[in-house]
């Protein structure tokens, strides 16, 4: 593991830099309360080649490095989580489940314009579809069932707290298909929104990343063509363990892009804000603060990084991404409650940013994997 990233790794994250300051910034606040989709955001992410930064060239991806993602992943949410949820959704969990796993024609027909994040002009993004109503950390108590018809499933059930839910065009569902078999007997099906029995209920309205499009969608006898499941009949459970690892890296640099927004807003603020006839930065209780928040965001970037490595190595990175998730995420909460302390009053108020960073960060302890969850992977590697 290296320590040094490459001009290619530098050039990309001054890309996501410069792009979250001048694309995500402004209007974000106006987003925030709206609960407007940050379409305009996207479209260009896509135009920079970050929707489907991993996926190889010949799949209309970027072939960049999972080291490359984190970077980028982390510059952007450090203004937008809204924006960053989406990027990582299509890259993490969609576009790396459909290389890792489909097929060569599913490639070619989903993966290819997924990856550009867009077909015929208009966006393109996929949704990933596990969680449901009695289904969130047991993600094996799947409800939603694909009846094998012969040459087709019929697909019955509801998904829960979905991103991209209403603006995607591809959705990879969890169906259960043999109920006798349990976690063996679940299937993951491409759907298209537009086939006929699929619904989009209306927009949740979120404590945070307001700006996200997070929905229930349900499905009532979608037909699904057998060659868009993705691979072996029953493989459905172990895809979606297998892609939430990578997700999490993805999500754990949200939390780090969060956390270190968060810190470098109250650094600056600490700079100029005069409290007792000087500067807050030279009241110990603050600088204090700062210095916590130092380390331990250097600390979640470096797990982070190392996950990445890892998977970038061909390496298991599961309690690697488990462990950067986890920390990260509280790194990010911890941080953002402590930046709108030092702001005071200010932080209460939402034109100084760190009060939506707050709320932000919390669902980041909680979707692709709760800490918990999170927890129980890593004990039981421990524990062996």
């Amino acid at each position: 593991m290296h320590f040094q990233f490459t001009e290619e790794q530098l050039m990309i994250q001054k890309a996501a830099k410069d792009f979250a300051e001048n694309e995500c910034k402004p209007g974000v606040i106006e987003r925030d309360e709206k609960q407007l989709f940050p379409k305009e955001q996207v479209m260009k992410l896509a135009d920079l080649g970050f929707l489907g930064m991993m996926v190889p060239p010949e799949y209309g991806g970027a072939g960049m490095d999972t080291v490359s993602y984190v970077l980028a992943m982390e510059e952007i949410s450090k203004w937008d989580a809204s924006t960053s949820v989406v990027m990582s959704v299509n890259n993490s969990l969609v576009c790396f489940g459909l290389e890792a796993y489909g097929t060569h024609e599913q490639k070619e027909k989903y993966l290819t314009p997924l990856a550009q994040g867009k077909k015929n002009g208009e966006l393109y993004i996929g949704a990933f579809m596990l969680s449901e109503p009695e289904a969130g950390s047991d993600a094996t108590s799947q409800r939603t069932t694909a009846e094998d018809k012969g040459d087709h499933y019929l697909l019955n059930g509801t998904k829960n707290w979905i991103t991209n839910g209403g603006t995607a065009s591809v959705y990879l569902v969890m169906a259960q298909t043999d109920p006798t078999k349990a976690s063996r007997g679940i299937n993951t099906l491409i759907v298209e929104r537009d086939w006929p029995g699929v619904v989009v209920a209306a927009k949740e309205n979120k404590l945070g990343i307001r700006g996200s499009d997070t929905h229930t969608v349900m499905f009532n006898d979608v037909k699904v063509p057998k060659a868009n499941r993705i691979g072996d009949e029953g493989f459905g459970f172990k895809f979606a363990m297998k892609t939430l690892a990578g997700g999490r890296i993805g999500i754990a640099s949200q939390a780090l892009g969060i956390a270190g927004g968060a810190f470098e807003l109250s650094k600056e603020y600490s700079k100029t804000r005069k409290a007792f006839g000087t500067e807050i930065m030279n009241h110990q209780a603050i600088a204090f603060k700062l210095a916590d928040m130092a380390t331990r965001i250097d600390a979640a970037r470096l797990l982070c990084l190392k996950a990445a490595w890892e998977k970038d190595s061909g390496k298991d990175y599961g309690v690697s991404s488990s462990m950067a998730k986890v920390y990260a995420s509280e790194t990010a909460m911890w941080t953002t409650v402590e930046a709108v302390q030092i702001h005071g009053g200010y932080g209460f108020v939402k034109e100084y940013h760190v009060e939506r960073m707050m709320r932000d960060a919390k669902i980041t302890q909680i979707y692709e994997g709760t800490s918990e969850v999170q927890r129980i992977v890593i004990s039981r590697s421990i524990l062996r």
